[in-house]
């Protein structure tokens, strides 16, 4: 009997203990990409951006016209989504915002965000997608450049319209798209967190730098791993859209 009494109540703190070791887990899973993270990468995920972006434009599923009107503009290429028990995703990628007070003037160098959030629930498996926000107002922009902006509380997001005449931007302060196994998806990013990556802005342009001096400052020139997207987007999208 005792011997039994001893089992139930290692089973129960098994049982209570579960929950913590997995967010631990998930929180570890998230946090290994900035780790191994080193410029040559930085850069390839700046040229992952701009090809994620150069699809979704060429498939009209991000309206140029929408793009357009934006301040700002981040793509986050691959984000990892996995689960067991609790539900996580973890990435990053690049912002650029418009040059000038009003927003009218060409692309910025372009900073690096990261993106997490962990949701609880019952999930089993893992998938990788690729994100497209486009920050429409000034509120939403000093939202993402203080850090650790929570979307959906800080910054109001909203699924974007899709399609080459879509042009209603509403009241959101983000517009969010998502494409994933091929699937494009008007998406909400829930209460997913952005915040700059400093290491890694500090790693491409040689000394601490904040993103705020990086795409509003004109600190900086683009590194090469950047101009495809900066380009990118001065050739579809070089004039504001009012």
């Amino acid at each position: 009997m005792p011997q039994t009494l001893l089992g139930r109540k290692i089973e129960r703190i098994g049982k209570r203990a579960l929950p913590g070791f997995l967010t631990c887990i998930a929180v570890i899973l998230l946090i290994l990409p900035a780790w191994g993270a080193n410029e040559e990468k930085d850069e390839e995920t700046f040229q992952k951006a701009a090809a994620v972006l150069q699809e979704m434009l060429n498939d009209n599923n991000v309206p140029v016209g929408l793009v357009a009107k934006a301040n700002c503009v981040m793509v986050l290429p691959n984000v990892k989504k996995f689960g067991v028990g609790i539900g996580g995703s973890g990435g990053r990628g690049p912002m650029t915002c418009r040059g000038g007070e009003h927003f009218h003037g060409k692309w910025s160098a372009p900073a690096m965000f990261s993106v997490s959030g962990v949701s609880a629930g019952l999930q089993v498996g893992g998938s990788s997608s690729d994100f497209v926000l486009l920050i429409m107002s000034d509120k939403g922009l000093e939202a993402i450049l203080k850090g650790k902006t929570k979307l959906g509380s800080d910054a109001t997001a909203a699924a974007g319209p899709s399609g080459a005449t879509a042009s209603s931007v509403g009241e959101a302060d983000v517009l969010t798209y998502g494409k994933a196994k091929g699937l494009f998806a008007g998406v909400s990013l829930g209460s997913a967190t952005l915040e700059p990556d400093h290491d890694a802005n500090k790693r491409l342009y040689g000394k601490a730098i904040s993103a705020r001096e990086i795409v509003r400052g004109h600190e900086v020139s683009t590194p090469p791993g950047g101009e495809p997207l900066v380009s990118l987007l001065n050739s579809k999208a070089a004039k504001r859209g009012d």
